[in-house]
């Protein structure tokens, strides 16, 4: 990483002169990116496709990651502008008091500084992460996947030229090649130079990075999403739920991926609910109950109860409690999100008061845990832990506080 050393760091120096530039520039800035990538749609395209050929062996999954669309390059140009049209955390009113000794204290927003992302596959990692960088003052420095290698460094030029535009430096946005893991720890271990790092991808890259960094972490997680049915709940909103967060888009970290029935439930139900699922081509490992409802269900294993699937795949247990499903949720979850379909609003309230995730649901998909969803514009990733942040990090989470005291020629007694 050493021959990197020098653009990291002047990744400091040129997210200082970021944040002398006042937050109408930087909404300016982002407009401008999101334009040049509707400009450039045939560019990414072609860089993205290159990206695929070259990766033929990567699961149906990682592709779906991977692949960019007409569509899928204006949802990113859209994201932008959403992004754009927040309001900066550096403006929000700082706190202010008088303490007894008359100095005056002020708390104020400032940015990060320096925000390294290591991701796997996704080059709509790459606009998002720049804008909400770009939107709070901060730098960043992306390090994508070798599979993404075209698609990123298309992306990466597009986002230097609009600097280059608006006379900023191009090391606010720093791509550093995938070649070897060895960069990714010696990345990890720049404390001083970058501020924070978050990894998105896959379980073995978060657990590296958390394991391995000298360098703050904000760590978001892999997702074994649960959705549980309770006794009440009404058969059509459940299999409508269940279909939405399996199958609208499986390859994402908020999909469910083990599904949990109160045995009171219904067997017909739970017969309907699996051909459901079966008819739009997924597959239902089960417990015993389940499998001897319908018999063409996989049964499933240990190992299913804590596998985050990533494909058009789900398990599916029958437990005799609420109480039950609350433990096998702290069992084998990941924290990131869980969903509970019941008409009993006591059974709500013993749901979100005991399952220790960053999003709760009441009758509704576990797909809405995104950056965009919840008025984020976009997101980093989603945190599963609890400190500084949790849940879609977004804008309003890229900064840190300063106290500025204001005396009088005050001393100490």
């Amino acid at each position: 990483m050493s021959k990197y050393h020098q653009e990291i760091r002047a990744a400091r120096t040129a997210q200082k002169e970021l944040a002398r530039r006042g937050s109408a520039e930087r909404n300016a800035l982002v407009e401008a990116v999101a334009s040049a990538l509707e400009v450039q749609q045939a560019a990414i395209l072609s860089a993205n496709q290159k990206d695929i050929s070259a990766n033929p062996d990567l699961s149906s999954a990682l592709i779906d990651r991977l692949r960019l669309t007409e569509s899928r390059i204006q949802a990113m140009a859209d994201s932008m502008r959403a992004i754009g049209a927040l309001p900066s955390p550096l403006d929000s009113p700082a706190e202010s008091w008088v303490t007894e000794s008359g100095l005056a204290i002020h708390r104020v927003a400032v940015p990060l500084g320096v925000i390294a992302i290591i991701y796997e596959a996704r080059p709509n990692v790459t606009i998002d992460a720049a804008a909400l960088s770009l939107m709070s003052a901060n730098a960043v420095v992306l390090r994508g996947s070798a599979s993404a290698k075209q698609s990123n460094a298309m992306l990466v030029s597009i986002l230097h030229d609009v600097l280059d535009d608006f006379q900023l430096p191009k090391e606010l946005v720093v791509l550093l090649p995938a070649e070897s893991r060895a960069e990714v720890d010696e990345l990890l271990a720049m404390r001083g130079d970058i501020d924070v790092v978050i990894p998105r991808g896959g379980k073995d890259l978060i657990a590296h990075v958390v394991s391995q960094a000298k360098v703050p972490v904000i760590e978001t997680g892999a997702g074994v999403c649960h959705l549980y049915i309770d006794a009440s709940a009404r058969p059509d909103m459940a299999n409508t739920i269940a279909l939405n967060a399996k199958t609208q888009r499986p390859s994402v970290c908020n999909a469910v991926e083990t599904i949990l029935i109160h045995e009171n439930w219904g067997d017909d139900y739970i017969v309907d609910l699996v051909q459901a699922l079966q008819h739009a081509g997924v597959e239902v490992r089960g417990c015993p109950r389940i499998a001897a409802l319908v018999s063409s269900v996989t049964p499933a294993t240990e190992e299913d109860w804590s596998t985050e699937y990533l494909s058009l795949c789900v398990s599916i247990r029958v437990l005799s409690s609420i109480s039950e499903a609350c433990t096998h949720i702290e069992t084998y979850g990941t924290n990131h999100s869980e969903s509970i379909i019941t008409e009993n609003r006591e059974a709500v309230d013993f749901f979100f008061a005991q399952v220790d995730s960053a999003a709760v649901y009441h009758n509704a998909s576990t797909r809405f845990t995104d950056g965009g969803e919840f008025g984020f514009g976009a997101e980093m990733g989603i945190s599963t832990q609890k400190l500084h942040v949790r849940g879609p990090v977004g804008l309003r989470h890229l900064v840190s506080y300063q106290y500025r005291i204001y005396g009088k020629g005050t001393i100490r007694t």
